[in-house]
């Protein structure tokens, strides 16, 4: 069975940087998609960032420039380094692991950036 767990939200001043962690296992295969989404407060759930097994890398327009996703394979783990942070990006932030076209999820991980 796949587990997916996230790590290292919490609060943050404007201007600065987390980083959060995703470790997988169980099930997973080689070829996969991992990817970051959020959930702010009242809205839906979005795309974040999102990376290939290959290292191919996918980021929203509103992240771009400021956040950074990686991955180990090794580990089946992944990253996303966020910096600049600001207000709007305070969300619970969701680690995914794509395999053959299904969605596994973890319980998230809140990020709140406030002064």
């Amino acid at each position: 069975q796949v587990q997916v767990e996230e790590s290292g939200g919490g609060l943050v001043q404007p201007g600065g940087s987390l980083r959060l962690s995703c470790a997988t296992s169980g099930g997973i295969v080689s070829f996969n998609v991992m990817g970051w989404y959020r959930q702010p407060p009242g809205k839906e759930r979005e795309l974040v960032a999102d990376i290939t097994s290959g290292g191919g890398t996918n980021y929203a327009d509103s992240v771009k420039g400021r956040f950074t996703i990686s991955r180990d394979n090794a580990k089946k783990t992944v990253y996303l380094q966020m910096n600049s942070l600001k207000p709007e990006d305070t969300a619970v932030y969701y680690c995914s692991v794509k395999i053959y076209g299904i969605n596994y999820w973890g319980k998230g991980t809140l990020v709140t950036v406030s002064s």
